[in-house]
């Protein structure tokens, strides 16, 4: 399985985890750009978001990109040109359809990548 590269061009993909205290499944709707087989996010929240804490305790998740749905094992990126790829597909995809600057959040956000299972 792979994250379907036709829904690329999507506004947002919804990311659900396994709620580390509840264990119950928990939906974001966030940002996200694919490259290759890998899709990237970007939490501004860093380590302190609660989708980032749950996916630490259980890295297996669901992501659903308009219709398509798949599982995935998400990740913290740690390789230096892994974190600047994530970095640069998701401002350049988003920056031309949002109005304000998306320099800080690219720069200080916290890049998780989802592996398709």
């Amino acid at each position: 399985m792979s994250w379907p590269a036709d829904r690329a061009d999507e506004d947002y993909c919804y990311l659900t985890t396994t709620g580390r205290r509840t264990g119950r499944p928990h939906e974001i709707e966030i940002w996200f750009a694919l490259d290759g087989g890998v899709l990237y996010l970007l939490s501004g929240g860093g380590h302190r978001s609660d989708w980032v804490r749950n996916l630490e305790a259980e890295p297996s998740v669901t992501v659903r990109i308009a219709e398509a749905s798949g599982a995935g094992t998400a990740r913290i990126v740690r390789d230096p040109e892994e974190d600047a790829l994530a970095r640069r597909l998701l401002p350049e995809k988003y920056a031309p359809r949002y109005r304000g600057d998306l320099d800080r959040w690219s720069r200080e956000s916290l890049p998780i990548a989802v592996d398709p299972a």
